[in-house]
């Protein structure tokens, strides 16, 4: 506030306590009567907000008596309200130079006018220096705080700013109703995001096709004539949580509640409310699914935060239900503000979040933050100027490889604009890009019949042999996973009836990846399971078995493959199998089929110290004899190194 009356005598005498007399400024007790009077009734029309008026009075005032500080601390407070700023700013520093010590507050109010003037150096300093006052009003400190670490952040911001050049996603998406709120499929196909229609907010799809994007066209099955927005879609695109206002719930009419819908044979099923613990009688919204489907992130009043609105975290629960909500914390939200719109990206390490709370450039800023080994997140990190402004910024979506940022925006600075608030997207500055990522798209089929198969997915970590993602394969047989680079992983596929499927992806060490994986996948029925029995099937191989380089030592990352193909064995106690070692063609011929015979033993051995009968096993070395790919490239010497089993009769 610029504008109040002067501090009372008392507390005047204690600012001034052993000067003794004043020579270089009066106050109301010494003013003259004259000026004391014009500045009774320019207090008098400022209260009654007749500014115009009331600069008179005191400009009168300042006439009979010049040396009258607090008519002058009044004068630039009504010519802030004005909107003249620098004369304000030079009437704030006369009142400074003339009297320091007289009335803290005009620290505060010089800083707010210098503020606005985007002196933020200047305002800086003058907001510490009311903190190193004597002031005394804790609301006032708390936002001479918040207002001292913005200025100096958007002083150093403005000196630094950062890459940042947006593109309209066009025509197709974009028209002269609202848009924004983009969410993205892992594999970039499917766009669905919020639009206004007839004043209300409905869902809009758009595919990626032919290398552009489909003209948008209304969710089916999901929009209502209530409002639909702020959604969520899962890495696969089978999976829509959103948020939903003012509904009846089993809680009773909800503020804002989450709820979901599954895509199942081609359409999406009613809306559901979500169940568990995330929805509450107070004000849920603006969901964030993490990769794997197991982890929802979002933005609550709920009690228990820190401030306003806070950014919470729930886990799925096995029995598919979402678990107790915790709060993200003191690194993320704050006491003096809102925390919201919350994006996980698909590397689970990278948080994305709008706040007025943290340091910024003014009003909603984009921050992100990063997940510290413990679990913990670190420290909230602003994304920077020009993408940050004093107007408030949108959410964020992140493409898969951490580089391409989606939002919505309403800047009329924005090039190609069709309507108000349009969808855009620019390149994300390198310190705020998360792990790349890559995803595993796949068709899993009977390989006798062609049939899809309903199968169960698992992909391990291998360094550290946890299950990174557990999926389901649809009614067409298709499973997508998001694979974070920097990490190997092992993936299995299984189905009852059928022999398991493994594959390897050694992604330790990539920073990212052009193409991501898409796969055909044939499961092998187990024997007397198919109609074409008597034929036995190919030989399976086996990706995730390792040894030491040159070498038939058994390295601790084959355990996970090792472990399946020991369930393979006991599940089926007639079943009989050969272990069937492969080299590459470097080294003599001698060498590598005693290599691939000692590699075939060693999982002969392990099976049988693990109990399975050796008179069930055989083992046998082919060397480089069989290749399965080009021994001219690195990648071909890699699957010629292999290990296979095959079924005996």
């Amino acid at each position: 506030m610029l504008l109040r009356p002067t501090l009372p005598l008392f507390l005047l005498l204690g600012f001034l306590g052993g000067l003794g007399a004043q020579t270089n400024y009066t106050t109301v007790e010494t003013t003259s009567p004259k000026a004391r009077k014009y500045y009774e009734t320019g207090m008098r029309l400022r209260f009654n907000r007749h500014f115009a008026q009331a600069l008179q009075q005191f400009e009168k005032a300042l006439k009979a008596d010049g040396k009258f500080v607090d008519a002058r601390i009044n004068r630039a407070g009504v010519l802030a309200v004005l909107g003249e700023l620098e004369a304000a700013e030079a009437g704030f520093e006369a009142v400074l130079a003339m009297a320091p010590n007289h009335d803290p507050e005009v620290f505060f109010d010089v800083g707010l006018v210098e503020w606005r003037l985007g002196k933020f150096d200047e305002a800086a300093r003058h907001f510490q220096q009311y903190l190193d006052s004597p002031a005394d009003s804790e609301r006032r400190r708390a936002s001479a705080r918040k207002f001292l670490a913005d200025a100096r952040f958007r002083a150093e911001a403005l000196r630094h700013p950062v890459p940042f050049e947006p593109h309209n996603l066009g025509p197709a998406i974009n028209t002269p109703r609202d848009e924004y709120l983009p969410s993205l499929t892992a594999d970039g196909k499917t766009l669905i995001y919020t639009t206004v229609v007839n004043g209300q907010e409905d869902f809009y799809v758009s595919h990626w096709k032919d290398g552009r994007w489909e003209r948008g066209r209304p969710l089916e099955g999901i929009n209502t004539p209530m409002n639909e927005g702020a959604q969520t879609i899962s890495a696969d695109g089978r999976l829509l949580i959103f948020t939903g206002c003012n509904r009846p719930t089993p809680l009773g009419r909800s503020r804002c509640d989450l709820f979901y819908s599954e895509f199942r044979k081609g359409k999406w099923t009613p809306v559901a409310f979500l169940e568990g613990k995330v929805n509450t009688r107070a004000w849920e919204s603006q969901p964030s699914l993490s990769a794997d489907g197991r982890t929802l992130y979002f933005a609550s009043d709920r009690p228990g935060g820190l401030g306003g609105s806070d950014l919470w975290v729930s886990h799925r629960l096995p029995d598919g239900s979402w678990g107790e909500p915790q709060n993200l914390g003191d690194s993320i939200n704050t006491a003096q503000g809102d925390e919201q719109a919350p994006f996980i990206h698909p590397d689970g390490q990278t948080l994305f979040f709008i706040s007025d709370g943290h340091p910024g450039m003014g009003k909603d800023d984009i921050y992100f933050a990063r997940r510290r080994p413990d679990g913990s997140w670190g420290r909230a990190q602003n994304l920077g100027y020009p993408i940050n402004t004093e107007f408030n910024e949108g959410p964020l979506f992140i493409s898969l490889d951490g580089r391409i940022a989606f939002f919505g925006s309403d800047r009329t600075d924005f090039p190609g604009a069709q309507g108000r608030m349009d969808i855009y997207y620019f390149e994300l500055p390198e310190k705020a890009r998360p792990r790349p990522v890559t995803y595993v798209k796949a068709r899993v089929h009977d390989a006798i019949s062609g049939e899809p198969l309903i199968a169960e997915v698992e992909f391990v970590e291998l360094a550290n042999q946890q299950t990174h993602a557990r999926a389901q394969t649809d009614e067409e047989g298709i499973f997508l996973v998001t694979l974070p680079t920097g990490a190997n992983y092992a993936l299995n596929v299984s189905r009852e009836g059928y022999f398991f499927y493994s594959e390897n992806f050694a992604l330790e060490g990539y920073q990212g990846r052009e193409q991501p994986f898409e796969l055909d996948i044939p499961l092998q029925p187990l024997p007397g399971t198919s109609g074409d029995a008597e034929t036995p099937p190919p030989p399976i191989v086996l990706r995730n078995i390792f040894f030491e380089s040159g070498s038939a030592t058994l390295l601790e990352a084959s355990l996970v493959e090792l472990r399946r193909l020991l369930k393979l064995l006991q599940d089926n106690p007639k079943l009989r199998i050969q272990i069937n070692g492969h080299t590459d063609n470097v080294g003599t011929d001698a060498d590598n089929l005693t290599l691939s015979e000692n590699r075939a033993r060693a999982v002969y051995d392990w099976l049988v110290e693990h109990g399975i009968a050796p008179e069930r096993l055989r083992y046998k070395g082919f060397g480089e004899t069989t290749p399965i790919a080009d021994n001219d490239t690195e990648e071909g010497r890699s699957r010629n190194r292999r290990t296979e089993f095959q079924i005996l009769n």
